[in-house]
């Protein structure tokens, strides 16, 4: 579902002519199989969020290959790189990136327009959604009414509802308190299993990346051997 093959990406810092190059991904190799949780766990500077953003196509590596549901990402356009997003790749953020003027009905559907669907398939597209990760009590509530355990799922609806086969997470519970982490822990399990879905997971927490079925470790731009977990 996911090959990265020797990927390695600087960054440039300082004044133009002044320019010093910081590598941050170094020779990184990392295969995800369908239907697979993966976590990768870091800490901040290690390289794990740029490596999701290479992943997602936001950043073009300096080298090496990319494949994502069996095509080849690597040289994309940005458009070419948008219009495959919408089909086959899901986000949750940390922050939840909701539009505080849209209530989280219009939010979720908000893919679906890009996408061209007509209204009334997106009506029954999105309903469907909310009610899998128990939203319908708060479809007309706006981002400031829910807390942030009800954002967060906003965000999964939204990342669920054009039916991807990948879902990018960037630290999904870093925001919310040990109750509500676990209960959108348990939901993106729920996930997982009954949509096949595959998740690649950005943390810093051990506990999040206990719960996936593998754990890679970021260190100095460097993606360290996987952990098998017994979920």
């Amino acid at each position: 579902m996911i090959t990265l093959t020797n990927i390695c990406h600087t960054f440039s810092i300082g004044k133009k002519g002044q320019e010093r190059q910081v590598p941050v991904l170094k020779d990184v190799n990392l295969q995800v199989e369908s239907g697979e949780i993966v976590a990768i766990v870091g800490k901040s500077g290690s390289g794990k969020s740029t490596l999701l953003n290479t992943i997602a196509g936001f950043l073009k590596p300096d080298e090496g290959k990319i494949v994502l549901n069996h095509k080849d990402t690597t040289h994309l356009s940005e458009a070419e790189h948008a219009k495959f997003r919408l089909k086959n790749v899901g986000f949750i953020f940390q922050n939840f990136q909701l539009m505080p003027g849209l209530t989280a009905f219009e939010n979720i559907e908000l893919p679906l327009k890009i996408q061209g669907m007509g209204k009334n398939a997106r009506f029954q597209t999105v309903r469907k959604i909310m009610e899998r990760v128990g939203l319908n009590e708060v479809l007309d509530h706006y981002p400031n009414e829910l807390s942030g355990g009800q954002q967060q799922r906003v965000c999964i609806a939204r990342a669920l509802v054009t039916n991807p086969s990948i879902i990018l997470a960037d630290e999904p519970t870093g925001s919310l308190d040990s109750e509500t982490e676990k209960e959108i822990l348990e939901l993106i399990q729920s996930l997982n299993q009954s949509l096949d879905l595959t998740f690649v997971i950005i943390t810093h927490d051990e506990e999040v990346a206990n719960s996936a079925h593998k754990k890679y470790r970021m260190h100095d731009g460097q993606l360290q051997e996987a952990i098998y977990s017994a979920v």
